[in-house]
């Protein structure tokens, strides 16, 4: 049986003041993943299935169709996002594939010259579960990192893959240089992790995948709503002390849509609202504000011992 942490902080998690002096801690990420999807016209074995339609092109054959769903993220909805996110001042963390960043170093530049986080997204679109080799994996991690700095100028410090990370992602990560991985969905915390790395929850409820999958999203209005929920109840634990982070994931293909885009700029505009009563922050400024903090280690209990 693996050995699983069921019982994070308890009931006593850290009640940790970001730098505004809010108790609430909001990031918004943006993934740039166009490119770095499997395709078969890139020499990949198969290509991406998940996109606006299930994809009906045998395996192994060439998905144009396919192709151009991610293209539409790349030619039109980055710059809706950079738009948006300049006129509401949001900070914002992208999560970058490395083959993406290596194919559009201009956008990848255009980015970071907007100020926004550079963040390790892997080398391609695929969970780092699939390694099954440390080499190879730390291979394209190495490469990933340097096509991102290479394009940005940024040394990339955070990381998430998609799915799940494998047994050594957190090692290599730590060996690399990285501060913090996202690769968790237990807490609405970030905590530390035997590596050294700061363990920074995401979020995949408040995520526009759910536009994707039959029991997500269907209208705009309906990401609104289930956002501005979130917030209002971490707000309302926030009157009683308790701390919290939310993230909040954009893709460029999905909500860089016109009739998702909705979605994206009431979000931003209802967090701008709140400025003061939340932190909105960039996930290297979480995860860096939350390792100098004090801060209680994890519980380390035996099973049915809480106290």
């Amino acid at each position: 049986m693996s050995e699983r942490d069921l019982i994070g902080y308890g009931g006593t998690p850290p009640r940790i003041v970001w730098p505004n002096g809010a108790r609430v801690a909001v990031s918004v990420v943006v993934n740039f993943e166009e490119g770095a999807e499997l395709q078969v016209g890139d020499g990949d074995p198969v290509s991406e299935r998940v996109g606006e339609i299930v994809s009906v092109v045998p395996e192994g054959v060439r998905d144009q169709g396919q192709e151009q769903l991610f293209a539409y993220g790349s030619r039109v909805g980055l710059w809706r996002f950079l738009d948006a996110l300049k006129r509401t001042d949001t900070p914002a963390t992208f999560y970058m594939c490395g083959r993406a960043v290596e194919r559009s170093p201009a956008l990848a530049r255009a980015i970071s010259d907007a100020g926004f986080e550079a963040a390790c997204h892997g080398w391609v679109w695929r969970p780092h579960a699939d390694y099954t080799s440390r080499e190879d994996e730390r291979r394209d991690l190495d490469r990933a990192t340097r096509a991102i700095e290479a394009a940005t100028g940024q040394r990339s410090r955070g990381f998430f893959c998609r799915g799940s990370e494998s047994a050594w992602t957190r090692e290599l990560l730590a060996e690399a240089g990285y501060l913090y991985t996202s690769n968790a969905f237990d807490d609405d915390l970030p905590y530390d992790d035997p590596s050294g790395l700061t363990v920074l929850p995401y979020n995949l409820d408040t995520n526009d995948m759910k536009f994707f999958h039959p029991n997500g999203f269907v209208r705009a209005v309906e990401m609104v709503d289930y956002l501005r929920d979130a917030v209002e109840q971490l707000l309302a634990e926030a009157e009683r002390g308790r701390s919290s982070t939310l993230s909040i994931g954009f893709h460029l293909r999905i909500s860089g849509r016109p009739a998702r885009f909705r979605a994206v700029t009431e979000i931003l505009e209802y967090l701008a609202s709140l400025e003061g009563g939340i932190w909105r922050a960039q996930r290297i400024d979480i995860a860096r504000h939350f390792a100098a903090s004090s801060h209680a280690a994890p519980m380390k209990t035996q099973q049915g011992d809480l106290t």
